[in-house]
């Protein structure tokens, strides 16, 4: 998955050794897995030569990290011009989530 960190977000992730972002459509601090309980589990942070990004790796607790289910946000594929699902859902957002 790819989210957004301000410096809070930075502070926090370093400090718990969960990944937490930020979410700017919300204007809060957002713990990756509060509401499903599939949380990030940070492993290793590096970053790029700018020191502008960062890639976390991390250890997935659940079946999935995607909110539709999958186990990664990356499940669709450009074939032939036309997206495609590529990957199986892990889990059942619905029973996660509700609705």
């Amino acid at each position: 998955m790819v989210g957004f960190m301000n410096e809070e977000a930075w502070k926090k992730t370093v400090e718990t050794g969960f990944a937490t972002f930020y979410s700017r459509s919300r204007s809060k601090l957002w713990l990756k897995g509060e509401s499903s309980g599939h949380r990030l589990v940070v492993k290793e942070i590096t970053t790029d030569c700018d020191n502008d990004s960062v890639v976390l790796k991390v250890e997935a607790l659940g079946p999935g990290v995607c909110h539709n289910g999958y186990e990664s946000c990356f499940y669709r594929k450009l074939e032939n011009g036309q997206w495609a699902v590529t990957d199986t859902r892990t889990f059942d957002p619905g029973k996660v989530y509700g609705g």
